[in-house]
């Protein structure tokens, strides 16, 4: 989980560094990094047991994929491109926010006073963050936009509504069978639209460092950091598996400013304790289960109290 979060928290830095070249654009980045990790996963499903996936499930995958990549990858490039790398890996840190909230209206999850404790803070550390990057401009002269930022939120609400709403749908097929056909049907939906594009990139005038920024972003920045999340679900508690997510914003604010692409300022410090805060509380309420234990517990305690043959016993 150390190494996939930390590879995560690189995508952003290296992702601007393709793009400042002007050659490679959000859009063209994103259907490089779809096709490339799903021509990976692919010959990564010829090494393990095949698994059939019927019809119905085939649908939801194609749902499933418009929230986990086309939006989630496209929007997040977008906003990459716009804002500072520092403030988009720090919003990332609100995606277990927008997750509750989902799974509060999708699954009734209780929302505790924690919880909403918690959403408060990251919702004031995220809007202080957006708001400050309005009039930021960097040592290197990269500019924040609100509306980068705005993109890179729009991001992480998309992949909270597919955790929570496609949750059965993954747990039910293989790591590398779902994600096979998550990013083959991504691939489908954004293909017919950026062929054209791609027909266009003078591909001979590109640089080393721009072809191994690509080559990161497809391995380093998605098809490992899957694995490594999987192995890390196997063997961790979801809680420990959530902590490590505070990984990415550290590795990327340091890689961008060492890179030159952002700067530390107190505001920015103060928005990102603020939503570590939140994203804490969120984190540690106590689950449905939790809840409803603790209920049938304090029932049982008061039934077996109120009965005398009970207190003969005790």
């Amino acid at each position: 989980m150390l190494l996939a979060d930390s590879l995560f928290g690189l995508l952003s830095p290296i992702s601007k560094i393709v793009m400042l070249g002007g050659i490679i654009s959000p859009l063209i980045l994103t259907e490089l990094r779809i096709s490339g990790a799903m021509i990976l996963f692919w010959l990564a499903s010829f090494c393990v047991k095949h698994e059939h996936v019927p019809h119905g499930d085939l649908l939801r995958y194609f749902f499933a994929a418009l929230f986990a990549v086309v939006f989630n990858q496209g929007t997040f490039i977008f906003g990459v491109g716009l804002t500072t790398p520092g403030d988009a890996s720090i919003l990332t840190t609100s995606m277990p926010l927008w997750a509750m909230l989902f799974a509060a209206l999708l699954l009734k999850d209780p929302i505790t006073g924690r919880k909403v404790l918690g959403i408060a803070a990251g919702a004031i550390g995220a809007i202080i963050l957006i708001l400050n990057s309005q009039s930021l401009q960097t040592a290197s002269g990269v500019h924040g936009s609100i509306f980068g930022d705005i993109l890179v939120t729009c991001a992480q609400i998309s992949f909270a509504f597919y955790v929570v709403r496609f949750k059965d749908l993954i747990i039910k097929y293989s790591l590398v069978t779902s994600m096979k056909w998550l990013f083959t049907f991504a691939f489908i939906c954004t293909m017919p639209f950026l062929s054209t594009s791609l027909a266009r990139v003078p591909w001979a005038e590109l640089d080393y460092q721009t072809w191994a920024g690509i080559a990161f972003v497809i391995l380093g920045g998605t098809f490992f950091p899957y694995i490594g999340v999987a192995i890390g679900q196997r063997s961790l508690k979801p809680t420990v598996v959530a902590m490590y997510n505070y990984v990415q914003p550290v590795v990327a604010c340091l890689a961008a400013i060492y890179l030159g692409l952002d700067a530390f300022t107190w505001v920015k410090a103060g928005a990102v304790v603020l939503i570590f805060c939140g994203v804490y509380l969120v984190t540690h309420s106590r689950t449905k289960e939790e809840i409803e234990a603790y209920h049938a517990a304090q029932a049982a305690a008061s039934a077996a109290a109120a009965d005398p043959a009970e207190r003969v016993k005790k």
